[in-house]
C-alpha cells in the first residue's frame, strides 16, 4: 500500500503546486503592486518631511537675516519680503507685529509666544527662543539665556550652531575668554558652520588672543 500511498502524495503535491503557480499568474500582480506600493509611499513620506524641513529652514534663515536689518522700516520692509506659505504667513504676520527698536517688551512677549506654541514646527519655535535671547540680551538673566540656548543646541535642532556662538558669548560674558575659545574654535571646524559664521567667529578668536586651526584659519 506504500507506493500507491506515495504515488498518490506525489500526484497531489503536484496539482497543488500547478494550482499554486496558476493563483500566483493570475493574482500575483497584486503583491507586487502591494510591494511597489509600500516603497513608494516610504519614499515620498521621507522626501515630503525633507522637502518640508527644508522649507522651513529656509525660511527660518530668511526671517533672521531680515531681523538683522539696520532700521525697523528696513526690517519691516524686508520681513514683508520673505517667502512665505500660510502657516508660516501666521507666524510672520506676529513677528512683524512688533519691533524691538520701538517696543522691546512687546516684542519678547510676542517671541515667547510663539516659541510656547506647541503647534508650531521645532524650526519656528527654535528660531523665537534664539531671536528672544539676542533681543533680550542682558536684561535676562545670563543663567535664563544660557537655558535657553542650551535647548536648542542640541544635536540635530535647526539653529544648534546659531545657539552655540551664542553660548561661546556668554563665555566671553562671564569673563572665560579661554573657555570661550576653546568653544569657539570647535564651532569653527564644526562641518554645519556656514562660511559667514566661521569668518565671524575666526575675528572673535583672534581679538581675544586665540589662535585658529591652520586648515580652517586660512
Amino acid at each position: 500500500m506504500s507506493n500507491p500511498d506515495s504515488f498518490i502524495d506525489e500526484v497531489t503535491e503536484e496539482v497543488r503546486r500547478d494550482r499554486l503557480f496558476r493563483l500566483f499568474r493570475k493574482y500575483g500582480w497584486i503583491g507586487v503592486l502591494i510591494i511597489v506600493g509600500l516603497v513608494v509611499g516610504t519614499a515620498w513620506t521621507e522626501w515630503s518631511k525633507s522637502r518640508a524641513a527644508a522649507r522651513a529652514e529656509a525660511f527660518g534663515d530668511a526671517v533672521v537675516d531680515a531681523l538683522d536689518q539696520g532700521t525697523p522700516d528696513e526690517r519691516r520692509e524686508a520681513l514683508a519680503a520673505v517667502p512665505a506659505d500660510a502657516g508660516q504667513a501666521a507666524l510672520l504676520g506676529l513677528i512683524q507685529a512688533s519691533d524691538p527698536a520701538e517696543d522691546k517688551a512687546a516684542t519678547l512677549a510676542a517671541l515667547e509666544k510663539v516659541a510656547n506654541d506647541a503647534s508650531l514646527t521645532p524650526a519656528y519655535r527654535d528660531l523665537a527662543v534664539l531671536r528672544r535671547v539676542l533681543v533680550a540680551g542682558a536684561d535676562l538673566p545670563l543663567a535664563d539665556r544660557r537655558a535657553a540656548l542650551d535647548g536648542i543646541a542640541g544635536p540635530g535642532r535647526p539653529y544648534r550652531v546659531l545657539a552655540e556662538e551664542q553660548l561661546g558669548y556668554l563665555l566671553i560674558e562671564e569673563g572665560k575668554p579661554d573657555e570661550a575659545i576653546t568653544a569657539l574654535v570647535a564651532l569653527v571646524q564644526d562641518q554645519e558652520a556656514s562660511a559667514s559664521l566661521r569668518a565671524r567667529l575666526g575675528q572673535v578668536v583672534t581679538a581675544l588672543g586665540g589662535t585658529l586651526p591652520e586648515a580652517t584659519g586660512g
